[in-house]
């Protein structure tokens, strides 16, 4: 089972067929579309951070976006999100007046996720760009994660962590006690690695100060990506099981 918001496409909550949860988000986040909310996977585009003149981490993420199609294919349900420069608020078309479309497709099947983004430039000049699903993993503790794929040894979060990886190459390996997840990205050329440790989760005025134990994130990122050209387009997969 899946929950998906409008406001930012954003995946909120993902069960498996165990029941198990697999999101981490925020019980302080807003979710009424007044703020980007805190958890859950946050879609990054056109910019990462604060990579670029505009706005950290992109329109994306704080834009209406509509249902292009859903359904049910070979097992999987599957829901489709489109966003065009229609959909942006007055001042992201102004700061970005390029033509693009988006498409976001989320799918679950048993204890699978799968998610695809496809960047399209369905304008008359050419644009670069970057894009991110900011995926925020739910863990029993931070302090017992490991993850595997990124650095050549194990991966132990210690405190306040936050890593770009360039060129990673998946699977990459999130474990958590006795559960292990495996992550496939493809497309996505990097990973993030984030946990703002306790210091800095206390300075958040849309997350508990203990809530930076619940999750880490292990992110699937094109940080140097393509300039598409008119007519060209970029898509990116990320698969967890």
């Amino acid at each position: 089972k899946a929950c998906v918001t409008l406001y930012g496409a954003h995946l909120i909550s993902g069960r498996g067929a165990d029941g198990r949860e697999r999101l981490f988000c925020s019980a302080q986040s807003a979710l009424d579309g007044s703020r980007a909310i805190r958890g859950g996977v946050p879609v990054i585009f056109p910019q990462f951070a604060e990579r670029g003149e505009g706005m950290r981490h992109g329109f994306a993420r704080v834009s209406n976006w509509r249902v292009a199609d859903t359904g049910i294919e070979n097992g999987w349900a599957f829901a489709v999100l489109a966003l065009e420069p229609g959909g942006l608020a007055p001042e992201h078309a102004a700061a970005w007046p390029h033509g693009f479309a988006l498409a976001l497709r989320v799918a679950i099947h048993a204890n699978e996720l799968s998610m695809r983004l496809e960047v399209r430039n369905a304008g008359n000049d050419a644009f670069p760009f970057a894009a991110a699903l900011h995926t925020y993993h739910l863990v029993g503790d931070i302090g017992t994660v490991r993850i595997n794929g990124v650095e050549r040894e194990e991966l132990a979060i210690t405190g306040k962590f936050d890593h770009v990886y360039e060129g990673v190459t998946p699977p990459l390996a999130l474990i958590d006690g006795g559960i292990m997840l495996t992550v496939r990205q493809e497309g996505f050329t990097d990973a993030v690695v984030w946990n703002p440790g306790a210091e800095d989760a206390a300075a958040l005025s849309d997350m508990a100060d203990e809530e930076y134990r619940r999750f880490v994130c292990v992110e699937p990122a094109l940080l140097n990506g393509p300039t598409l050209q008119p007519g060209e387009h970029w898509v990116g997969d990320y698969h967890v099981s």
